[in-house]
């Protein structure tokens, strides 16, 4: 077997929902095997990812967070990633690392607020200007096609930058006022502090927590995990793992059993929102399951597009 290698040229025949929908029916499927490992140089990630799924196959995904990158015009996040035949292991192919994880990461939050926000939301809140922030941008408009959006950064200029060009997209200096307007919040900072605090929060919104990666990070103050219902895209991924869920259950500030649902709850109706007034917050901690699902809906179009194209 030659493995594909599959480039980014693949990102414009792609499709938001369908990623999404991949993933939902990817977590139909036997749970996945998962594996993880964290090295740490100062602020700098070196972060290995394993996952095996019946039917699907493997993925090994390894990724380095260096925050300082872009100070040098670099992008923060970097890696590969491999994929391999359940039938027999071979090497299947080389995923563009940025594709897989710009595709995965949203559609990540994707499902969750298809599942968790209010289908009448139509104010949305970016709580950061970087690469995700404008994926989730893109992706949202797909789920909310007339939502408007605001967006805030730690520097102004820059979330200014941000807004510049899009459409019913403006910046927003003051953050409690981008928050407590918003219908669905969205957070991708790299913050070792909570930025969200919960006494912004009110009745019927959805948080969708993405930047907190790392045992010390967090995005959201205690109160805001007390008011609301939480969940998050994986037990195995997040708990142990990430310091947004890691850190208050550790201290007690929350319980166990106060996560919900992750993902392969949406099959039984757990992984669902209550009433219309709740709030709603899910963590997205990535994984390398929703790396090979998603990877699995990449190749299969990519070589549909291989089949028109000869």
């Amino acid at each position: 077997m030659t493995p594909e290698f599959i480039s980014a040229k693949i990102d414009a025949r792609l499709d938001w929902l369908s990623a999404v929908d991949a993933l939902e029916k990817g977590h139909e499927a036997d749970k996945a095997q998962l594996t993880d490992s964290f090295l740490y140089r100062g602020s700098d990630t070196l972060l290995n990812r394993a996952a095996w799924i019946e039917g699907l196959g493997a993925i090994v995904k390894t990724a380095t967070v260096f925050p300082d990158n872009p100070e040098a015009g670099l992008p923060a996040v970097n890696g590969a990633v491999a994929l391999y035949s359940d039938h027999d292991g071979q090497l299947e192919a080389f995923v563009d690392f940025h594709l897989v994880t710009r595709w995965k990461t949203a559609a990540d939050s994707l499902l969750a607020a298809r599942c968790l926000a209010r289908r009448d939301s139509r104010k949305i809140t970016l709580v950061g200007a970087g690469a995700v922030a404008r994926n989730m941008h893109d992706a949202y408009r797909a789920l909310f096609p007339e939502a408007e959006f605001t967006v805030w950064a730690r520097r102004h200029e820059t979330a200014e930058r941000f807004a510049q060009g899009l459409s019913q997209t403006q910046a927003e200096a003051d953050l409690e006022k981008a928050v407590s307007q918003a219908d669905i919040i969205c957070t991708a900072t790299m913050s070792r502090t909570p930025l969200v605090m919960g006494e912004w929060l009110r009745p019927g919104q959805h948080l969708d927590l993405i930047g907190a990666f790392r045992p010390d990070m967090r995005e959201v103050d205690d109160l805001a995990l007390h008011r609301a219902s939480v969940f998050v895209d994986s037990f195995e991924t997040v708990l142990a793992h990430i310091g947004e869920l890691k850190i208050p259950l550790e201290q007690g500030v929350i319980h166990r059993e106060h996560v919900i649902a992750d993902f392969y709850g949406i099959r039984t109706g757990a992984f669902a929102r209550a009433d219309e007034q709740s709030i709603t917050i899910c963590k997205n901690g990535g994984g390398a399951h929703l790396d090979l699902m998603i990877s699995r809906y990449i190749l299969s179009e990519w070589c549909r597009h291989k089949k028109l194209c000869s």
